[in-house]
């Protein structure tokens, strides 16, 4: 097993993985490959920090980052990093594999200088890698009324002193939100699969 920067010849496959990882887990088929492709593309990519874990079968697991910013109060904008999608092959699933690419990651963004990584998801898996709920630090997610608890938003301060000066509103990078119609095109450049509506689901 060995971590190492995705290359241009890993593409096809991160994003086949990618599809494989997330089909019908939050919504009956998925989008997250879709997320991958563009990413590359767009000013958000960090390039530094989209690893990949290789064994002799092929690559098993891959993450990816994108620069994101919290807008405070004075209109100043202050930049920071979010991660994902983060896939692991469905038959490496709960081994870990998910964790060691995320530790590995954040030691690197720490190393570049970023302040902060902020990340939507589920608390009890991300508290333990040092990530608190983002209202702790004076920073709400953008789309919900102020005052209201977001625990599935959280951040991870890398630099607490750096990282003290950001408060505000994050918001999303337009990259992550593609629509159904964009994603039923891009999916038509892989093999069939069958969506379905499962418990639990997002949407």
């Amino acid at each position: 097993m060995i971590i190492r920067p995705e290359t241009e010849k890993d593409h096809a496959e991160v994003e086949n993985l990618t599809r494989e990882a997330f089909w019908n887990v939050y919504q009956p088929g998925c989008c997250e490959h879709l997320v991958v492709h563009r990413l590359r593309k767009d000013p958000a990519f960090l390039p530094g920090l989209d690893y990949v874990i290789e064994e002799d079968d092929g690559i098993v697991a891959h993450i990816m980052y994108a620069r994101a910013f919290v807008e405070g109060e004075d209109g100043v904008r202050h930049e920071i990093a979010i991660f994902g999608p983060v896939s692991v092959r469905p038959d490496r699933q709960g081994q870990g594999l998910g964790s060691k690419l995320i530790t590995f990651t954040l030691q690197k963004a720490a190393e570049m200088g970023i302040p902060l990584v902020a990340i939507t998801g589920n608390p009890d898996y991300y508290h333990r890698f040092g990530f608190e709920t983002a209202a702790l630090h004076g920073i709400r997610y953008g789309t919900l009324p102020e005052g209201e608890d977001a625990p599935f938003f959280m951040v991870k301060l890398l630099d607490p002193q750096k990282a003290a000066a950001i408060r505000g509103v994050y918001s999303d990078p337009e990259v992550y939100l593609v629509t159904e119609e964009e994603t039923e095109a891009f999916d038509r450049h892989f093999p069939p699969k069958v969506k379905e509506v499962r418990k639990g689901q997002l949407r």
